[in-house]
């Protein structure tokens, strides 16, 4: 009986070693062809996925802030166009004109800003049609913004009007802080005078005693005290 020799159980190990890893991949192949079979199968189960973001069809009931949309907010803002009514906005000036406008829907946005942005807002683009048929009905800026106040109320304003108690609540603010400065000022002031006078009033500390008639230094007059003191003792 022969002896297998070392060389020959290397060939051997490096052989299966060799044929396992060309199974091994032989295998991963197939998968990988039985797969792609299954996915070209027209009745084969199609991979769950995952479910994708809300479009805006999705946010039908969600405004641009996040918040809840109310569609029945909308009110028609309708006047009468002028006899022989020509626009007297340009665009631009009926956008910027839409940005004093809240859009009712329930968001913060103002309507410009809200039909440009959330296009699940059906508030905001019947508020802009209105605005086009006042501005082509030759009404002004100022009276449509009246129109709307009329149908909407105040709420309707990104910013109140500056009149009556509006202007109070402008000016309010301002008047409470120039006050709350006077105050500070003031007391400031009689806390310093009253600081000086204490500070006149207290005794000198460490200074030497003042003699009338004498032209001498703090140094000489405190070295004479003490020999005076000296003296005395």
């Amino acid at each position: 009986m022969s002896e297998r020799s070392p060389m020959r159980d290397l060939i051997l190990s490096r052989r299966h070693f060799l044929a396992a890893l060309a199974a091994g991949g032989a295998t991963t192949v197939a998968t990988a062809l039985g797969a792609d079979a299954l996915a070209a199968q027209p009745n084969a189960t199609p991979v769950p996925e995952e479910p994708a973001a809300q479009g805006a069809e999705g946010a039908t009931n969600q405004g641009a802030a996040n918040v809840p949309m109310n569609e029945t907010a909308y009110l028609p803002v309708r006047r009468p166009p002028k006899p022989g009514a020509t626009p007297r906005l340009s665009a631009a000036d009926r956008d910027a004109l839409e940005h004093q406008i809240h859009c009712m829907c329930g968001c913060s946005l103002d309507v410009y800003t809200c039909r440009t942005t959330d296009f699940s807002c059906g508030v905001s683009p019947a508020m802009h049609a209105d605005v086009i048929g006042l501005v082509e009905g030759g009404h002004s800026a100022d009276e449509i913004i009246a129109a709307f106040r009329e149908t909407y109320g105040e709420r309707v304003l990104m910013s109140p009007v500056k009149e009556g108690f509006n202007w109070a609540g402008y000016v309010a603010p301002f008047a409470a802080l120039g006050a709350g400065a006077i105050v500070v000022a003031t007391h400031i002031r009689r806390w310093g005078h009253r600081a000086a006078a204490v500070a006149a009033a207290a005794p000198a500390v460490g200074r030497a005693p003042v003699v009338a008639g004498v032209d001498a230094t703090p140094e000489e007059l405190a070295r004479i005290d003490a020999a005076v003191r000296r003296d005395d003792a």
